[in-house]
């Protein structure tokens, strides 16, 4: 408790020695669409000591109207400056965890779905690290009916004299690292005007709000030079999509829970079974890693994204990649799930790959076969013989594995699992019922 006044007593006198203006308090839907109120430095105190009531019911997922308030209670550690904010009148932000009004964890809050998560893994002894790599695309300024158009033709790493995405990456890295986000590589992706940067690794909770952070920010920076930036899935036909590998390791205090130096792999019996417990529920998360109608378009062969449920050390077309860590350091050891996307929302994609480890952690899932050739270039029916399935190929098929998972059901609750099946089944169905320019122009004159 002193730890948490002491906290509180920091942000309070940064406001003041910082004459901050307004606090920003965060928060976000069960899709992760990011959501924001402000108050005045008057109220924050009694914000950070009993929270801010607001209408849960106007927020997706979240409250029915016979139960609509609901209570924000900010995160003290969680406070930063936001450098995009005027000199003259300072902006502050603070993520929140949604309570209802008795101070019980509010059942549509994905932070709080997390939190669990994270004590659970803790009453085993577990602290889980994350690291995605987000990729994304800058365009202009979209225009309605048009397909985007990229601020360059570039590929992997390149590097021009009229670089000028390398230019907003960099703006957007020192955005970053003033928030308090560490960034460990930035570069130009594979199709025309994509990028990625890698976020340094940390704890699952604080990852989950950098990440929210990290897509505004990115936005943010874009918007100043008037150029569009979209964590969207797969604007652009023929070429890859945009990912968010996640690496992740489960450490025991400062040890490696992965790590096994007697292993062939260095692999840990823990890390064995957690990868196991991913591969056998893969398919029942995907619909939260991959959310949208848009995600199965990048989830295709030839693409680099991954479409089977294997794993291998080094081989980038299976779903799991165990990356080799340099010069054997036992704390570099760990996995990389290659299916999410950036669209996803954070605080519940964790929250599954976690539990879908621990489960396998748990029930002692057996690891299957290293499938170390190119996924890409065997038949299915020759897939099929070895045990290697398919992730779900579109958001029905996601949606229909997630509905019959206990430990999705388990994991989100009953308010966010069948508020998320309702919301992605009517997405569904608005899919299905939309006439594309594809079709009109396929069809059209011959039919």
């Amino acid at each position: 408790m002193l730890d948490a006044a002491r906290q509180r007593e920091y942000v309070l006198r940064g406001v003041e020695e910082r004459g901050v203006r307004l606090i920003r308090l965060w928060f976000t839907d069960v899709l992760g669409s990011l959501k924001s109120f402000a108050i005045s430095p008057a109220e924050l105190e009694n914000a950070l000591e009993d929270g801010m009531t607001f209408d849960g019911s106007t927020i997706d997922g979240f409250s029915r109207v016979q139960e609509a308030d609901v209570l924000a209670v900010p995160d003290p550690d969680t406070f930063e400056i936001l450098p995009w904010s005027e000199h003259d009148a300072p902006e502050a932000r603070v993520f929140c965890d949604i309570f209802d009004l008795e101070g019980t964890p509010f059942d549509g809050d994905p932070r709080q779905v997390l939190r669990r998560q994270i004590e659970a893994a803790h009453a085993d002894g577990y602290t889980f690290y994350v690291a995605p790599d987000i990729e994304f695309f800058y365009f202009d300024t979209p225009v309605p009916g048009e397909p985007p158009k990229p601020l360059d033709h570039a590929g992997f790493f390149d590097l021009t004299t009229t670089d000028a995405t390398g230019n907003l990456r960099k703006r957007t890295i020192r955005t970053l690292e003033a928030l308090g986000i560490p960034v460990e590589y930035s570069f130009h992706e594979d199709a025309p005007s994509q990028q990625e940067i890698d976020l340094r690794h940390t704890d699952a909770l604080t990852m989950a709000d950098s990440v929210m952070t990290f897509r505004l920010a990115v936005k943010e920076v874009a918007a100043q030079s008037g150029v569009h930036a979209t964590f969207m899935p797969k604007p652009l036909e023929r070429v890859q999509g945009s990912g968010m590998h996640t690496h992740m390791s489960l450490f025991r205090g400062d040890t490696n829970a992965f790590y096994d130096a007697d292993d062939g792999y260095h692999l840990s019996s823990t890390a064995k079974s957690f990868m196991a417990g991913l591969l056998r529920h893969a398919a029942e998360i995907t619909a939260v890693t991959n959310q949208t109608v848009n995600s199965y378009k990048r989830l295709v062969p030839g693409f680099e994204a991954p479409v089977h449920i294997s794993w291998a050390r080094n081989n980038r077309s299976g779903l799991i990649r165990v990356p080799i860590a340099k010069r054997g350091n036992p704390m570099a050891t760990r996995l990389e799930f290659r299916s999410p996307d950036p669209a996803c929302n954070p605080y519940l994609a964790f929250s599954l790959m976690l539990a879908a480890g621990r489960r396998g952690i748990a029930e002692g899932y057996e690891l299957p076969a290293e499938a170390d050739s190119n996924m890409f270039e065997i038949g299915e029916d020759v897939l099929a013989k070895l045990g290697i399935a398919q992730l779900p190929q579109s958001l029905n098929d996601a949606l229909t594995s997630m509905e019959g998972s206990s430990l999705v059901a388990d994991v989100l609750g009953d308010h966010i699992f069948e508020w998320f099946l309702r919301n992605k089944r009517q997405e569904w169905r608005e899919y299905k019922t939309h006439v594309s320019a594809f079709e009109r122009d396929r069809y059209l004159g011959t039919l």
